[in-house]
């Protein structure tokens, strides 16, 4: 048992499943795990242990931004010996580029934020994806027939901007989409020696307005959900 999981050691699976909200963690585990047992419950953070495919594997929340998903990404992989952690979740797009619904691998996550020289003395901008993750990533989308699209992204530590238009950071890095979780992640498996991989779905095109409603999101995620599963498996 951890500061912020209360689930007790070996009942979270090496391999883990993260989305921010924890609603949609516990929908991904009612939709396609069996024999499923929720292991943790503090602070509404779900975590829930199950089988797909004949594997164990975990799904749970890491809450929104850099400092949240850090937190739980440590404690997982120190404490509970998670070896693989796939990020699955929403990004904004900054170009036309991208269409709404796109799934993005992504490859570097840039950030302007403090998280990893103030965490792990680590003065990068940007980290990439850990171990082979993303190559398992790629394989899954293909035996499903399901297109990906890899990029850079941007992790940005704010949601709301006082200046329009897209930040230097991601301007110069030919970052393609914003979201706030991936920087932390890559970076702290890459201190733990862990793996690590994002898995994204566009639901916002920011310069078109185009945007995936509320009420579509939980269909419109799928694709993402079951390419994560089938790649969490073989890891």
């Amino acid at each position: 048992m951890s500061l912020h999981i209360s689930a007790e050691l070996g009942e979270i699976a090496p391999v883990v499943l993260i989305a921010g909200d924890p609603l949609r963690a516990k929908h991904m585990a009612d939709l396609y795990l069996s024999e499923v047992k929720l292991v943790s419950s503090t602070r509404n953070a779900f975590y829930f242990t199950g089988m797909y495919k004949n594997r164990q594997i975990s799904i749970g929340a890491s809450g929104m931004g850099c400092p949240s998903i850090g937190i739980y990404a440590y404690e997982l992989y120190d404490f509970y010996k998670v070896e693989s952690i796939i990020r699955i979740g929403t990004a904004g797009a900054y170009t036309t580029d991208l269409e709404v619904y796109d799934l993005v691998n992504v490859e570097k996550a840039y950030s302007e934020s403090t998280f990893a020289s103030e965490a792990f003395d680590f003065l990068d901008t940007h980290f990439q994806q850990q171990g082979n993750c993303w190559e398992k990533i790629n394989e899954a989308a293909s035996s499903l027939d399901i297109k990906l699209k890899s990029a850079n992204i941007h992790s940005s530590d704010v949601f709301y901007r006082a200046k329009p238009g897209v930040p230097s950071m991601a301007a110069n890095n030919n970052c393609l989409a914003v979201e706030m979780e991936a920087f932390a992640l890559f970076s702290t498996a890459k201190f733990l020696n862990k793996k690590a991989g994002t898995l994204l779905t566009i639901s916002d095109v920011i310069p078109s307005g185009a945007f995936i409603s509320p009420n579509e999101r939980e269909k419109a995620l799928q694709p993402m959900m079951q390419v994560a599963l089938e790649a969490g498996i073989s890891l």
